[in-house]
């Protein structure tokens, strides 16, 4: 059990990627005070909890109402994580979530971050709803699933963290340092994708 809540922390962490949403959570509350950016840091982990737990919990059911197998899902959402390894190990990724946040900064009238960008699609997107329902498909049983779910909720409260720590975060770790270990996780993040389409097609295969 110890070895599969690790497993899951690294790949919670890798695709929310909790540093790297301090630096623009900072940038979008900027201006604004202590109280409201803690209680937006709040609303927007509660929300992606929210979001990531339905999909943890009713995602496969989903699947099969749409008639897609795990196989897959497993093949497609191995895939995507690839992909969002490769913006990882070469800086698009984080390029890609400052745009977004400039382009929230710049319309006045979305003051309250914490729903959009923050919540979804940062913390609770694409990527970490793929990898929590590939998780808990191939590990079956409720002490299986209870122990991603605790993963899930380590990596969550880490999020918040560093939320509510993001001015202190970001004079302590540098745009150089966040680089280099935001390489790092892609390159573990890129195996890992490999894996989940190799799993899918041995049982497509077989």
């Amino acid at each position: 059990m110890l070895e599969l809540y690790v497993s899951a922390l690294i790949t919670f962490f890798v695709v929310i990627d909790p540093p790297g949403c301090a630096p623009i959570y900072a940038g979008l509350t900027q201006g604004a005070g202590a109280v409201a950016r803690r209680s937006m840091a709040i609303r927007a982990v509660g929300v992606a909890s929210g979001i990531l737990l339905v999909f943890a919990l009713f995602g496969e059911a989903l699947l099969k109402g749409l008639g897609i197998g795990l196989p897959a899902f497993r093949i497609a959402g191995g895939i995507m994580l690839f992909l969002i390894a490769l913006e990882m190990v070469f800086e698009k990724r984080t390029q890609r979530r400052e745009d977004r946040a400039a382009a929230v900064a710049q319309t006045p009238e979305l003051e309250d971050v914490s729903v959009f960008p923050m919540a979804m699609p940062m913390i609770a997107g694409p990527g970490s709803i793929a990898s929590v329902m590939l998780l808990m498909s191939r590990n079956t049983g409720l002490d299986r699933s209870l122990v991603i779910l605790a993963a899930l909720g380590t990596i969550l409260a880490l999020t918040l963290a560093a939320l509510l720590a993001a001015g202190p975060i970001m004079r302590v770790l540098g745009a150089r340092i966040e680089a280099v270990i935001t390489r790092l996780l892609g390159v573990l993040l890129a195996a890992l994708a490999v894996q989940f389409v190799v799993d899918g097609l041995q049982v497509t295969l077989n």
